[in-house]
């Protein structure tokens, strides 16, 4: 058996024993990254450890930490008193807030992870205190995200169009942007009703309590600092593009020296099984790409002689990959895997490229992305093992529906 089929089946039992077992599936998929990386890939140890996602890592548990400082001296129960009052109460505009900030952040030029690290904490914060299904929040914030990001000045925009000008692929920068924005925001609307927001619309506008308003409404020392933390937050990963992980990983140091007693429990409180399951996934993804499993996939798709087939089983690729590594590095590697075929002129190149695109990122929900990790670990009074179970499952219908859609919207048409 070659090693790249050795080690498609390893992950296969990761995600069995997982399942099956309450192991827990970083711990496992660290395991399988060391065993097929050395005796089936013969990859050294700084070939596995090259695999590790430490920018993910520090993402996590610094928003999660800073966060755990702002629950604790009250500013996100500030945050979410006035979100609640400047929609007047109605609970069902809570997520399309969340969707729209999301969208907007990205547009102008945020990363993804980026907006969600940003907006995440809030809206879930605000999803547990008025009874929001936080899969609906979640969701909400991640899609809001992804809507934007395909802007002509956003991050991800400005490397796809690159990757297609590089290639000499024809390009429509302003159909990329809005075959993702309507992509995700169907499919906002969709989870919208089917996950109770027309329950919410039906439900009487939010009332606070005068006593409660009262304290929520006072802005402590403590309150001012962390706001002006989570301003500096998001002014470093907007205007000056820095990593979000990092900044709010400063941010927490700042506060933590400046109140040391209401950040004495935020260690406690940084989610470290989600840390410990993303990490150890991420690093064995990191193996599968130095063992070269995922080319050997994609050179195998592409090689099919269909040009409709090979589309769509690479709109799958994306889709289901994409679920636990980088969008944006994996569409930069699809992309020109594409190119055969689209040089036949059989497929349209903007439609094919728009349909890569809106299926490597619609299931950036899933727990094992970045976004989907970053909803996860700020997700609040929900049993963890349960939520992360749901986001697996809407990743995977996600990963199931989206990229037969995206192929079906744009490129059977023959878009281009």
């Amino acid at each position: 058996m070659s090693p790249e089929l050795i080690s498609i089946f390893a992950l296969v039992a990761c995600f069995a024993l997982a399942t099956t077992m309450s192991v827990n599936m970083g711990v496992l998929a660290f395991a399988a990254a060391f065993a097929v990386g050395k005796l089936a890939g013969g990859l050294s140890d700084d070939d596995i450890f090259a695999g590790f996602p430490g920018d993910i890592f520090v993402v996590l548990v610094g928003v999660t930490y800073l966060f755990a400082i702002a629950r604790a001296n009250g500013t996100t129960d500030w945050l979410v008193h006035w979100a609640v009052r400047l929609v007047g109460g109605r609970l069902a505009v809570i997520p399309w807030v969340m969707f729209g900030v999301g969208a907007v952040l990205t547009a102008i030029g945020a990363v993804s992870p980026a907006a969600c690290a940003i907006v995440a904490p809030i809206a879930l914060n605000l999803a547990a205190r008025h009874g929001i299904n936080p899969l609906l929040m979640g969701a909400m914030v991640v899609h809001g995200a992804q809507a934007g990001g395909f802007s002509p000045i956003s991050v991800y925009g400005v490397i796809v169009n690159g990757v297609v000008a590089d290639n000499k692929l024809p390009g429509s920068p302003l159909v990329l942007f809005l075959g993702s924005f309507a992509a995700n925001l169907l499919i906002a609307a969709v989870v919208f009703v089917v996950l109770g927001g027309m329950r919410l619309a039906r439900s009487q506008p939010v009332a606070p309590d005068q006593e409660e308003s009262a304290e929520f409404m006072r802005l402590t020392r403590d309150r001012v600092l962390t706001l002006l933390g989570l301003v500096s937050l998001v002014v470093c990963t907007l205007v000056f593009e820095l990593d979000a992980g990092l900044v709010a990983m400063t941010v927490a140091v700042v506060l933590t020296v400046m109140s040391p007693k209401a950040a004495a429990n935020a260690p406690a409180e940084v989610t470290w099984p989600t840390v410990l399951l993303i990490c150890g996934v991420l690093t064995y993804v990191g193996v599968l790409k130095e063992m070269g499993t995922i080319d050997y996939v994609g050179h195998a798709v592409a090689g099919v002689g269909l040009p409709l087939l090979a589309a769509v089983l690479l709109c799958y690729i994306g889709g289901i990959v994409s679920a636990f590594a980088s969008s944006v590095g994996l569409m930069g590697a699809l992309i020109p895997l594409a190119v055969p075929f689209l040089e036949t002129g059989a497929i349209g190149a903007v439609g094919m490229v728009t349909a890569l695109a809106v299926s490597a990122t619609l299931v950036d929900v899933s727990p094992f992305s970045t976004n989907g990790a970053i909803v996860l670990a700020n997700a609040k009074g929900v049993d963890r093992e349960v939520f992360f179970r749901r986001l697996l499952v809407y990743g995977a219908a996600v990963a199931a529906a989206g990229p037969a859609v995206a192929w079906l919207i744009f490129v059977v048409p023959g878009l281009g």
